[in-house]
């Protein structure tokens, strides 16, 4: 096999990693409906939840950092199966155990994901492998786009499989906390199936590839976006779908079945958003597609916190959804267009390591607002926040081009 060959050697790394990423999103989309739920089945309030999705996110930015500051050191494909094996690590610790600290130290250690996108440990290593597999500015967006595209449309399906628990209970009189629990049982078992995967990947890189490294002529940039993301990120953690299920289920009582189907719509359209982002990007650029879809869908977000009934709520959220999601692989494109090839695994890592430890405080926060009874705030809060992040982020970067 020719490494040197980017058409030999693309296709079957692209093809591993995006069936990865697909399982992955497929358990994180049921995880997060399905948490909350099971969190408060064990006897858990509402602020223990929010404490729960914010030690999680804390754990995987700790993670993610010493990822960025000592990946280069071992090739990508060993973290790779070190992060699978964690995964279902944290399936079986959630699906054995009960008790309020070993479920928070699994959540700090482990994979588990509250939210609609990827914060975890894979996602810096996925995208350095993809970035490999992609030509220029257009390529790499197409493939981003791709890559965000099949974790929207996985994570989606994951969400409606989140009535499986309520199902075999009212089908089979299985015990629903005991259907709750099968459910990260399976999550272990997708872990190793992403482990079997990733054995499978070539560990030898291109060799017009360089050698990944630390951040060296990039860090001026990389570290200016990781600020200006990591406004965005604290905004997004108030806004994690554990936390949106949790604010359908206290505003309007709505059941874990029907919150499962509305996040399956949900991220039906935000897969649709995703597969325009291309499109949108040739046209105007990566950083007018990040701001300019982004505003509208954070003024929907604002709509839904004051929608005076569930109807119009769940209007105004799945008209953000249409919108939300472009910005992702238009995002992961534009870091990756910045930066030198050998600071792509360093870049990725240190852009998403201020992300994860801004959103970590954003569900507990989220969640002590809820339980006072600010039941809106979160929403208000994140989606004004998220609005001043989109008008920062085009001032400064509004004249920077990629190729």
């Amino acid at each position: 096999m020719d490494l040197g060959n980017p058409h030999v050697t693309s296709l079957p790394v692209a093809s591993r990693l995006l069936w990865a990423r697909g399982l992955r999103a497929f358990c994180d989309g049921y995880v997060a409906v399905l948490l909350p739920a099971y969190l408060q089945a064990l006897g858990w309030g509402t602020a223990d939840i929010g404490m729960l999705g914010s030690v999680t996110l804390a754990g995987s930015a700790i993670a993610t950092l010493a990822l960025g500051q000592f990946g280069h050191r071992a090739p990508s494909r060993r973290w790779l199966l070190a992060a699978a094996g964690l995964m279902a690590a944290t399936g079986l610790g959630f699906a054995g155990l009960h008790s309020f600290w070993p479920l928070m130290l699994i959540a700090f250690v482990g994979t588990l994901n509250p939210s609609s996108g990827d914060v975890s440990i894979f996602l810096p290593l996925e995208h350095a492998r993809l970035a490999q597999t992609g030509g220029g500015r257009d390529e790499r967006t197409r493939m981003f786009a791709r890559y965000s595209l099949v974790g929207a449309l996985c994570a989606s399906v994951g969400a409606l499989a989140s009535a499986l628990p309520a199902w075999l209970a009212d089908r089979f009189g299985v015990d629903r906390l005991a259907a709750l629990r099968a459910m990260f049982v399976l999550y272990a078992a997708v872990g190793a199936v992403v482990a079997a995967l990733y054995v499978r990947l070539d560990g030898a890189r291109p060799a017009s590839e360089p050698p990944p490294a630390p951040l060296g002529p990039s860090r001026g940039i990389v570290w200016r976006l990781a600020g200006l993301f990591s406004v965005d990120a604290f905004a997004g953690g108030l806004l994690v779908n554990t936390i949106l299920a949790l604010w359908l289920f206290e505003r309007f009582g709505v059941s874990v079945a029907d919150a499962g189907r509305f996040f399956f719509v949900s991220g039906l359209l935000a897969t649709a958003s995703q597969l325009a982002a291309p499109w949108v990007a040739r046209r105007i650029g990566l950083v007018n597609t990040m701001v300019f879809t982004h505003i509208p869908a954070n003024l929907f977000l604002v709509a839904a916190a004051l929608a005076p009934t569930l109807p119009w709520a769940l209007a105004a959220l799945l008209a953000r959804s249409t919108l939300s999601q472009m910005d992702v692989p238009t995002r992961s494109a534009f870091v990756m267009a910045v930066v030198t090839p050998a600071e792509r695994v360093a870049a990725a890592s240190f852009t998403a390591v201020p992300r994860s430890l801004a959103s970590a405080g954003g569900p507990a926060l989220a969640g002590a607002l809820m339980a006072s009874g600010m039941l809106a705030a979160p929403l208000l809060c994140g989606g004004l926040l998220k609005i001043a992040y989109d008008l920062a982020l085009w001032r400064a970067f509004r004249h920077h081009q990629t190729d």
